[in-house]
């Protein structure tokens, strides 16, 4: 069972130790240079952010984009992994769109990873051609930082 909440100021500082674990997982796939977890003030400043666990064992970032719901980041310890959490999370954050009153739910994630692309698509999630102005500014703001480096970036939107 998956304790899916908002975050409180005690959650903050432990997120980064998240992070840093969940990109581990990309290492083996030679994905080893990722920017830094992003400082507890700057977590606190998103339109939402939901944590599953105390401590939270994952948790995921939510920003309005173009009227949309943006799961800018989902992030799970892999040592709980395999656990449902994220699918909790996914779900935490289309229940926050629904209750917001938005039409969907966006992302941007590596389209052929596994846990990734494919785990998205398994949520109702598919791939996105046409962006709107601001999903298209997410991904340019990707090709700056070099994500697309390790691979085909996609945009993914789920219509509730």
């Amino acid at each position: 069972m998956t304790d899916v909440r908002p975050v409180e100021p005690e959650d903050l500082p432990l997120l980064a130790a998240v992070e840093s674990a969940a990109d581990q997982l990309f290492v083996p796939l030679g994905m080893t240079d990722f920017p830094p977890p992003a400082p507890p003030e700057q977590r606190a400043a998103a339109w939402r952010l939901l944590v599953e666990g105390r401590p939270p064992r994952g948790f995921a970032v939510l920003e309005l984009v173009d009227g949309a719901v943006h799961l800018e980041q989902l992030s799970v310890d892999p040592a709980h992994g395999r656990q449902g959490i994220g699918g909790a999370l996914v779900e935490a954050a289309v229940e926050q769109a629904r209750e917001h009153g938005a039409d969907r739910v966006t992302l941007c994630t590596y389209a052929d990873v596994p846990w990734n692309g494919p785990f998205y698509a398994r949520h109702g999630f598919v791939e996105l051609t046409d962006l709107t102005p601001g999903l298209a500014l997410l991904r340019a703001h990707e090709v700056d930082l070099g994500l697309d480096r390790y691979g085909r970036r996609a945009a993914m939107g789920r219509r509730l």
